[in-house]
């Protein structure tokens, strides 16, 4: 692929635009990612009680469920999260910048199945460091960007490929390039077959690449870049940060 000047500009399809409102939506819903006000953990064995939860918080709070595996002693731990339909991070959200789009960030790359049930290590934002959450990673992604050819990793995420990347941008001290600082995400369409074990092209669009939802709520513990999942060349594509008002 060739890497272009970030101030290009080019036409952008209809999908592209479809994509940027969705996320918007998305983002900005009820139960989305700047309406997370709280992610409560209990000790290990005991459910959570959703309206206890909910007790004294205004209406425009709703409760759910959430379980996750507990990194010292393996065992199923379960929680819940409390939302607010009004935030204070909603009431301020002013938009995702995103970089101009640019049809030389759609890649296609080549897809490997691997055997069932490999998993792949992820250290996550708010664990201890160098603790790790194990992933299932049901084939490699071979990928040439800019002159290097990288073997990527992408996570099953309900039937779709999740790749989670960082690129100088990440922190970057140049305002007209910086990326939210831990990296991105990109949905990966997973082709037919790749799970009989055939192998298939697929498309990384990284004019889709957007900001994990650690990035509008610190309630979140996202996963962070594998070391093979890290590119050396700025990716000017994508959603950048979440931008409030001051």
């Amino acid at each position: 692929m060739s890497i272009t000047d970030p101030d290009t500009t080019h036409d952008a399809p209809a999908s592209w635009d479809a994509w940027r409102a969705a996320r918007r939506e998305r983002v900005t819903g009820a139960q989305g990612d700047l309406a997370l006000i709280r992610t409560e953990w209990l000790p290990i064995g005991q459910e959570p009680d959703l309206d206890a939860a909910l007790a004294d918080q205004p209406e425009t709070v709703t409760a759910t469920r959430v379980r996750r595996i507990d990194l010292d002693t393996g065992a199923p731990q379960h929680g819940h999260r409390l939302w607010d339909a009004d935030s204070p991070a909603i009431r301020s959200y002013v938009d995702t910048p995103v970089f101009p789009y640019d049809p030389s960030w759609r890649i296609t790359a080549h897809f490997t199945p691997a055997e069932p049930g490999r998993t792949i290590p992820y250290e996550h934002l708010r664990d201890a460091a160098g603790a790790t959450r194990d992933l299932v990673v049901p084939g490699d992604i071979t990928a040439t960007i800019g002159d290097r050819e990288y073997t990527l990793s992408a996570f099953d995420d309900d039937g779709t490929l999740l790749l989670v990347f960082g690129d100088p941008t990440n922190r970057s001290t140049d305002e007209s390039e910086r990326t939210y600082g831990t990296g991105r995400f990109l949905f990966v369409e997973r082709p037919d077959g790749s799970s009989t074990g055939e192998e298939s092209d697929v498309v990384l669009d990284f004019n889709q690449a957007f900001v994990p939802p650690c990035g509008f709520s610190d309630q979140y513990n996202c996963p962070l870049p594998p070391f093979q999942n890290r590119v050396h060349v700025p990716v000017h594509a994508g959603e950048r940060y979440v931008a409030h008002r001051d």
